[in-house]
Order: structure tokens, then sequence, then C-alpha cells
């Protein structure tokens, strides 16, 4: 019997229920909510008739008042088996799929759908492939039902015994997870087109469970090997708490895993970390390795990689803090304040890379202290004098026994923040040997673009140094490298004047030893002369350590005194200063005492400050030789033949003849013998020592000069201006021959300095010898002695007298 046979009789118009999301398929029993007025009314209606009634799935489930044309037009007969009524209402009801049917229209609408109906029966005839179709979709129903173990297995047995293709088909859709499309569609397929769609939704719907179920294996897997690792490792600390042991491996893998968490890395140095860790968790206790990596991780987690200081932006606050811990200075004091500004206006500023350039003792240290403390930054020094190794920069390799990080790191472990005033002292001391160029490996660290992501040998990780503000000290630009040079910004500290040293001693120097030696205000007071005397003649410096080392000795003597009883207060005037210091060790005032022929006073500059300089020139019977003397180098050596060519060109303008240079042997020394001594710019001086001593005029005593000189006469401009100048000024001379180009840089010289001074700018040896020579001296007949005098030194006569004038060679030219 066909299925079309097997179709009781049904009537041709029944209540109709929508559905909402569902569909029911004949014989399929399922069960439904009821809750919308009208699906109650058409329930009641068919409960009193032969309890049938009409599903068909809304196209919409949005829509809960739906029309006719929001139904779709095929539906399934259902038998009503139960009803049952819930508390919030909705009526709980149990159908019964009967048949297929179509909906040829709504026979009333209200107050709810009845529809005419005509059946839908599956008629087909079972061909081999219908067969073929029913068998592959029954072994595929049997794999699917395997995988995924939701099918009962008395609906795996009535699937095999189905001999209808269409019924086997509506038992298949009701077990697999379809859309409601996809249900629809099965509903009003033929059985063959049923068949075809549900081989291929269930060769899906297996893919995907066999797919689903290796990755439940592989993830079951893993939990047992985790569970397994966890109850292994706590059976473990059972039994070690049994026994009374601790397992330290696992306590401080413990302790560093909550230090790592806890200390707030960035996300690279974390995973970093971690890996790390994971290693040492695997290494054994004794293996050296493992010190290595316990090392390594220590100087992560000291690292302020997140920890910074809040900038005091407040300007006239750090004024008055820089003021207060420094006299003078106003060139750094100034760009402090610029940045503060900046930072102010624009907080993602980068900091400044400075570099302070003056003699010892003037500050620069001490000025980077207060920088620290007016920004309210934390302040590291790392002292480069003598480092040769690129190392101690960047840091050594992990694979070297005992290798550290580089001093940038160390330093900022020692800061305990990512923007400290970082302080590189002595950059001009940097060695360079086979071991690398320290110098170069500064590069990185003090250039603006590059120092965000500074790389030390020994972290391997990316540090930020863009918030660090970089302060180097230097006392000579010269022996820092072009492109170290190049990076930073250059702010020179000239030498202090006298007025400006007993203000320093009175504010700062006083106090400090006072409080050192335990003496009150009232027990020693100075006076401003005894100060000046004490700069004066007792040092000779350009900044005031030795006043510092003299003002403490006067304070130790007199807590001396007021220990012992003899006295109980003391005030240094100029009258008892040698008392406590003894006689002056530096004679105060002019160069020289007299003026005198071939002694001329020059200028010069060092990484101490500006001095002043003697150059002594004497002439000796000889064959025409020059000797130098006075550890020279080879710049002075040959800035002094550049003056000896000068002087013998003009030797005729000087008052000498010809052959003079060729009978004469010359001598210049350069007091102190034992300094060592190089540069072009003592050359008129040397010029002027010369022509004093080939003309027997004496060079004016109060006149001190400093340039540097060619062959033709011209003087060319020198450096260290302001220092040769405060030099003079504190050796008492009150005039000084400078070269005219260096005009430009006479407003770096303090105002009161240059009222005091007279500055002779030259541009040519002329004009140099007019001012500093003075004319020939008379020849003076001494009175009789009663005792024999020693003979005095070898002048030789000015001008000589020619030997031979027949061997007389023409006339030179003049040379300008």
């Amino acid at each position: 019997m066909t299925e079309a046979e097997r179709q009781p009789t049904m009537p041709d118009r029944l209540p109709l229920l929508p559905l909402k999301g569902t569909v029911v398929f004949p014989h399929q029993v399922q069960g439904l909510g009821v809750g919308r007025q009208k699906s109650l009314r058409a329930l009641e209606r068919a409960l009193e008739r032969d309890r049938l009634i009409v599903l068909a799935a809304q196209r919409d489930d949005e829509i809960d008042d739906p029309q006719p044309k929001d139904i779709h037009k095929v539906g399934t007969i259902c038998r009503i088996l139960q009803v049952g009524k819930q508390p919030d209402g909705i009526l709980q009801v149990i159908v019964e799929g009967i048949a297929r049917a179509d909906l040829l229209g709504f026979a009333q609408e209200t107050p709810h759908f009845e529809v005419t109906l005509a059946l839908r029966p599956d008629a087909v005839e079972k061909t081999m492939e219908i067969e073929a179709l029913m068998r592959g979709l029954l072994s595929q129903f049997e794999r699917f039902a395997r995988l995924s173990r939701s099918i009962p297995p008395d609906q795996l047995v009535a699937a095999g015994q189905i001999e209808d293709p269409g019924r086997l088909g509506d038992l298949v859709a009701q077990h697999v997870t379809l859309k409601l499309e996809e249900r629809q569609e099965l509903l009003q397929a033929d059985p063959k087109a049923r068949l075809e769609r549900l081989s291929s939704i269930l060769s899906r719907e297996i893919s995907v469970l066999e797919l689903e179920r290796k990755i439940q294996n592989r993830v079951r897997k893993q939990m047992e090997k985790s569970q397994r690792e966890y109850f292994l490792k706590e059976q473990m600390k059972a039994i070690q708490q049994e026994l009374g042991e601790t397992d330290e491996r696992q306590a401080e893998v413990g302790e560093y895993r909550k230090k790592i968490e806890a200390a707030n890395l960035p996300e690279h140095v974390k995973t970093k970390a971690l890996e790390e860790l994971a290693r040492l968790e695997k290494m054994p206790p004794m293996v050296a390795e493992a010190v290595v990596v316990r090392t390594y991780l220590d100087w992560i987690l000291a690292l302020p990689w997140s920890v910074r200081t809040e900038d005091r932006l407040d300007i006239d606050e750090a004024r008055r803090i820089l003021d207060e811990d420094h006299y003078g200075l106003e060139k750094a004091k100034d760009r402090v304040i610029e940045y503060l500004a900046v930072r102010k206006l624009a907080p993602e500023s980068r900091g400044p890379i400075l570099c302070f350039v003056g003699p010892p003792g003037v500050g620069k240290t001490s000025v980077g202290k207060s920088i620290a403390r007016a920004l309210g930054r934390k302040f590291v020094r790392v002292s480069l004098g003598g480092v040769r190794d690129e190392a101690e920069i960047r840091g050594h390799r992990r694979t070297y026994v005992g290798a550290l990080p580089g001093r940038v790191v160390q330093g900022l472990k020692t800061a305990g923040s990512r923007n400290p005033v970082f302080m590189l002292d002595e950059i001009d001391k940097l060695g360079m040997d086979f071991r690398g160029d320290p110098s170069a490996a500064l590069l990185e660290a003090l250039d603006p673009e590059q120092n965000h992501a500074f790389s030390d040998h020994y972290l391997e990780l990316p540090l930020d140094l863009s918030e660090v503000m970089f302060i180097a000290t230097a006392n000579i630009l010269d022996t820092i490298p072009p492109a170290l040079r190049d990076r930073m910004e250059v702010i020179r500290f000239p030498g202090y004047i006298e007025e400006e040293k007993v203000k320093i001693a009175e504010q700062f120097l006083i106090p400090k030893q006072r409080k050192a030696n335990g003496l009150r205000d009232d027990q020693i007071t100075f006076t401003a002369e005894a100060l000046r005397l004490i700069a004066r003649e007792y040092t000779r410096e350009a900044g005031v350590r030795n006043l510092e080392r003299e003002i403490g000795t006067i304070c130790r003597k007199v807590a001396t005194r007021v220990a012992r009883g003899d006295a109980t207060r003391e005030r240094l005037t100029r009258l008892n200063v040698h008392v406590f210091l003894g006689p002056p060790k530096f004679r105060f005032g002019v160069a020289e005492q007299e003026d005198e022929v071939g002694i001329a006073t020059g200028l010069s500059y060092s990484e101490m400050g500006g001095d002043v300089i003697s150059v002594e020139a004497t002439l000796m019977p000889g064959d025409g030789k020059l000797v130098l003397t006075g550890q020279l180098g080879d710049v002075m050596k040959e800035s002094a033949q550049a003056a000896l060519s000068y002087v013998r060109a003009r030797a005729r303008h000087l008052g000498a003849d010809d052959e003079f240079f060729k009978r004469t042997d010359i001598h210049v020394h350069v007091p102190a013998g034992a300094i060592p001594k190089d540069g072009p710019s003592a050359g008129i001086t040397m010029a002027t020592a010369l022509a004093s001593a080939a003309s027997g005029r004496p060079v004016r005593r109060d006149v001190a000069m400093t340039g540097e000189i060619t062959l033709r006469g011209r003087v060319l401009p020198i450096g260290g201006l302001k220092e040769k100048v405060l030099a003079a000024h504190r050796a008492g001379i009150r005039t000084v021959i400078l070269p005219k180009e260096n005009e430009k840089d006479l407003q770096e010289i303090p105002g009161n300095v240059r009222k005091q001074m007279k500055l002779v700018l030259v541009g040519h040896m002329d004009e140099v010898l007019a001012a500093a020579l003075l004319p020939r001296r008379e020849q003076e007949v001494p009175p009789p002695a009663p005792v024999a005098a020693p003979p005095p030194p070898f002048v030789p006569p000015l001008p000589p007298v020619p030997v031979q004038p027949e061997r007389r060679p023409p006339d030179a030219p003049p040379v300008s």
C-alpha cells in the first residue's frame, strides 16, 4: 500500500495555527506553546470538533498578528494529543503530524483562522535511484547519530525499517538541526528532492561534527595533561608538606612570577621575562646558567620601565631654586627655564641634551644637581673619565661570565625613574682602544631621534631614553668627537671674576665650611677685603675649589683655637690672613715688575681656564740657530718659526742689519718648563719678544696680548677670549691686545671687567709693536761701586757693524 492509499479522509476545512520558527513534519510528535489569542481560539475550535488542526509556519517570526499573506501555503495537518495549561497562562500542546496539505484559501480570519485545504500526498514510484538514495541517506543518518549522540536508538531502528522514501525523509529531517527556510523547503519538496537535499545537509553536518570531535579530543588531551600535571604537582606539594620539606625552586619561580605580574612591565618586556622564567623553571637547581637567568630577571624587574616623576612646572619656583644654589651662570639657568616653559606648553616634548664646557671648579656638576632639584627629578651621575671599553656604555653579552648592563642602564636603576637628570661627567676624557670606542656607543643614547629605543647588549630589549634629560660636562671640546659634539647643545661656563668669587664665598663657601667645622656664625667672620686678598694672593684658578680649601683651612685653625679656649671668635681681615695661611703663594699685580727687553706677557687658555704666561727671548753670538724650550707643542713651535721669519723680514725697520740674524743665535723660552703648551695664539707674543730683543726696545709690563701671526704680519683670531681677558684682569693687567676679528666676542666679557680694561684691537703686527714696545733706552753710566759687580748678561750691540762689507747681499724689500 502506497502512502497515498494510507492517507485518511480529511475534512476540507480546518482551523489554522500559525507557527513561529519551526515546521512540524508528518509522523512527528512535537510540543508547542500557544499564547496568542487567535491561536488559542483555533485550538479551542479544534478540540470542540475532531481534534484536527493545520500548522503552517510564518514567513517572519517578528510578526505577532500575521495576515494570510504572512503564512506559508504548505502546512501539516496534526492531531492534538494533549493540552496542558501552565501558570503563566500559556497552553502547552502536544501534537502529532498526519499529512501535508496545501492551503487553498482562508475561509475565516476572525476570531481565528480557518482554511480550506487539499491533501498533498507523497505519491512516487520507488525506483532503483530512490532505493540508492534511501540507503545512502540511512547510512549517513547512522553515522550522524554516532557522532551527535543525541538521537535515541529506537529512532535509528525505526528509520531502518521504513520502506517509504517520503516518510524516511521526514524522520531524518526531525532529528537534524535546520534553519526554518530549509525545513519549509523539505516540507514542500517531493520525496526524491527531499532525499537529495537531506543527503547534502547530512554530509555538511557530519563534516562539522567530525571537526568538532577533533577539537574536543585535542582540548580534552590538553586538559588531561594539564590536570595530570596539576594533580602530580599537588601530590608533590602534599608529600613535601608531610615530610616538612619545601620546594625552593617552585617557591622561587612563584615569587618571580608574582613580581613580574605586579611590576607593570611593557608587553614586550613582560613576554621576555616570562620566557626567561619558563627556562629557569625547567633548569636543574645547580646549573650555572640558572644564576645567569636569575640575575637577568633581577635586572629587568629593577629597571623603572613605567615609573616616572612629575616635573615641577612652576617657573618662578624653579628659578628661585637655581639662584639659591648658584651665583651667576645665567646661560645655564636660562636654558633650564626655557625647557620648563616648553614642557609646560608641550608636555610630550623630548628632554634636551646639554653639554656644560668650562674649567674645573666653576660649578658644572653641582649645577646639574640643582637642575634636578628645580625640576623635581631624580639625579644620577656617571663619571666617564678614563672609560676605554665600549661595553662600559652598552653592557656585556650575557654569554660572558660576570656580564652586567652598561653605565646608562645602571644609572637608570640607581635613579629609580625613567625621566631622571642624567649627568655624564668628564665626557671629554673618554678613551679608545682595541675594545672599542665608548664615544661611538654614546651616539645612540644622545640622539633624540634614536634614544627612544636604546639597545643594551645585556638586556637585549629596547629601552626608552627619550624622557631622560642628559647633561654632559667637559673641560675642553677639542677631544670630543665631532659626531658626538653635534648631538649636544653646548653651554660654556666661563671662569669667575674676582667680584663673583667674593660673592660666592660669602653666600655659599663660608656657610658650608662653618657647618663642616662646627663653627657658629658669630665665631668666625670674613671681610670682603680678606676674601679678595685670599682670591688674589693664595689662589690662581678659574673656579673656586682652591678658594674653598683656603677658607676651610682658616676655619679649621679657628676651630682649633676655639676648642682650646684660646679664642671665642675671629674676624678675618687683610691684616691677619697671613697668620692663618702663611705668606702669599702668588704674586698679584702685573705680569712683570719692570719693563724689560725680550720679555712679553701673553695669555693662554686651557681646560683649567685662562692664565698669564711670559715669553722670554735672548740673543747670543752664534750662527743663526733658533732654540725653543718650555715643553712647546708642534703648533707652538711653528708659530715661533713664523714669528722669527716676520721679525727677520722686518729687521731694518727694527734697527738691525741683514747680517744680524746670521751671526746671532736666538733662544725662546716659555716658563714654566714643566707644563706642556701648544697652540697658535702666542704668535704675536713671541714676535713681540723677538722684536724687542732684536731692537733693544723694552716691552711694556702692563700689556698682555694674544693672537695668531702670519708671515705677512696679519693677526688672526683666537679662541677662549673671555677666559684670557679674565685671566689678565685677575693678574692686574689693564691693557690687552686682541685680534680685531675677535671684536664680536667682546660682549661675552662682563661689563664691569670691560670698564676696567683697555682692549686694543689690532689687525697687523705693526700695530702690536706700536702698542707694546717702548722707545729704546739710552746707555746709562753706572756709578762706581766699591766692590766688583758680576758681569751683565750678553746683549749684542744694535745695530751691529758689518764685518765684511764686500760680501754684503743686496737690500731686501720691506715686507708689510
